[in-house]
């Protein structure tokens, strides 16, 4: 099979590595789904890094209810998101991945400072990177860190999996049965259509970019493959012509 892509960001949902059945934050099968799929874009010699969200761990409108400051609120996110990170990584390495993760917090403990240099030479060595810490500013999503993240790193494809999703839709496909489904947009178009796939300041930083963003279904793991193979799966979103 022949790789699309060489280098590769995936962004993930902390809802992604959740057990809801058990009502707990991290769960052992999911983990480790997502980590056989990391492994098998790695075997193909895909160079991966990976942005994952905290939404299993901590939410903004919880911190309205409990009156907690916005910039506290979203320091405390980016800490759920490296607690996410060092399971990933553990999973990772269960699975006989060498992995690393940065942080743009500094926890010297824990993980890696990010440096670009230093992640350009981990992924060039066949190492999965991870970044915890978002952007290590308030006020700034993981979506953003991941746009942020794959324009320093010069990466092909940000890859979005989603959880029971096909791709992108007109409305949530699961409360509007008239949602048209979109196996193709440019990034202005999902910004005139007002689709939520990302934040438009992460949008913004992909617009003239020749990075492409690749949305499909997670729960099918044979979808990864098929992505870095180039097939037409899922939503594809690029700058167009």
């Amino acid at each position: 099979m022949t790789n699309k892509y060489h280098r590769v960001l995936l962004k993930l949902s902390g809802e992604a590595l959740a057990d809801k059945n058990e009502h707990a934050i991290l769960g052992a099968d999911n983990l480790n789904a997502v980590s056989k799929a990391i492994k098998e874009m790695v075997s193909r010699g895909v160079q991966v890094c990976v942005v994952v969200g905290a939404g299993n761990i901590w939410r903004g409108r919880l911190a309205e209810t409990i009156g907690i400051e916005r910039s506290t609120a979203d320091y405390m996110g980016m800490l759920g998101t490296i607690i996410n990170s060092l399971a990933l990584q553990s999973s990772l390495e269960n699975n006989g991945v060498d992995t690393r993760v940065m942080t743009s917090i500094e926890m010297k403990q824990l993980a890696e400072p990010y440096i670009m240099r230093k992640a350009d030479s981990h992924l060039k060595k066949g190492r999965v990177v991870i970044f915890g810490g978002g952007t290590g500013n308030p006020y700034f999503t993981t979506d953003t860190t991941a746009s942020l993240r794959a324009n320093e790193l010069k990466c092909d494809a940000i890859l979005m999996a989603k959880n029971g999703v096909e791709g992108v839709y007109s409305a949530d496909p699961k409360k509007d049965k008239n949602a048209v489904f979109y196996p193709h947009l440019t990034y202005k178009e999902m910004l005139q259509k007002d689709l939520s796939v990302m934040d438009t300041t992460a949008i913004s930083l992909c617009m003239n970019t020749n990075i492409e963003i690749r949305v499909f279904n997670m729960a099918d793991l044979s979808n990864f493959n098929k992505v870095i193979s180039g097939e037409n799966v899922g939503t594809i979103i690029n700058k167009g012509e």
